[in-house]
């Protein structure tokens, strides 16, 4: 434990101050989505765009590739919850089967095809993990952009697995803000289940 713990230490003290920046983002663009604020999107486009250079220096690819997607998917959540003036923003709502079959789409065809990208045209030393921790943020990320309460659960089956993933390849930091996420998940799960609740109490009242 003490040789794990000195490890640790030793990698935290080698971080670099963009990964700080990346890690600061990072939080902010959590917590901001826990409180159901829009201006997580800028935060996560910031922390992503970093976290692309970061992890294509430590061979990372598909996570690499995911936080591209995430500015990508930031960019489409933003408008979508912004929209026009004169269009109603979208609410919290639980996925729908059709949402739901989309979701589980994205996280195993998108596996397949990442896992065959990084085994084959790559020098990925972990192509399964990586693949696996990659696609089902893209699914969680895709509900988080339609406002759906199961985003939380989805995107914390990939950070359980993005965890070990991170601290094997030897970017501490960045596995510690992953395990921030994963409890600050929990509790957004909750949050925007009360949320949801809330609305629907309001047209009774009325």
């Amino acid at each position: 434990m003490q040789q794990w713990l000195d490890l640790l230490i030793t990698q935290i003290r080698q971080t670099t101050p963009l990964e700080w920046l990346a890690v600061f983002f990072g939080m902010s663009e959590v917590l901001l989505a826990r409180k159901n604020k829009v201006w997580l999107y800028p935060a996560g486009i910031a922390g992503s765009a970093i976290t692309i250079f970061l992890l294509l220096k430590a061979g990372l690819y598909a996570d690499s590739a995911l936080n591209a997607y995430y500015v990508g998917m930031s960019i489409y959540g933003w408008m979508l919850w912004v929209r026009r003036k004169n269009a109603a923003p979208v609410q919290i709502a639980y996925a729908t089967k059709q949402e739901w079959v989309i979701t589980i789409l994205i996280a195993f065809v998108g596996w397949g095809v990442i896992f065959v990208l990084l085994k084959y045209f790559t020098d990925s030393t972990v192509p399964v993990w990586d693949a696996w921790v990659s696609s089902s943020a893209w699914a969680g990320t895709w509900l988080l952009a339609r406002r759906r309460i199961e985003n939380w659960v989805v995107l914390n089956v990939s950070n359980l697995f993005a965890i070990p993933l991170l601290f094997h390849k030897h970017l501490p930091l960045f596995a510690l803000l992953t395990a921030f996420l994963f409890i600050v998940a929990i509790f957004g799960y909750f949050d925007w289940r009360k949320l949801y609740r809330q609305s629907q109490l309001k047209p009774q009242l009325n």
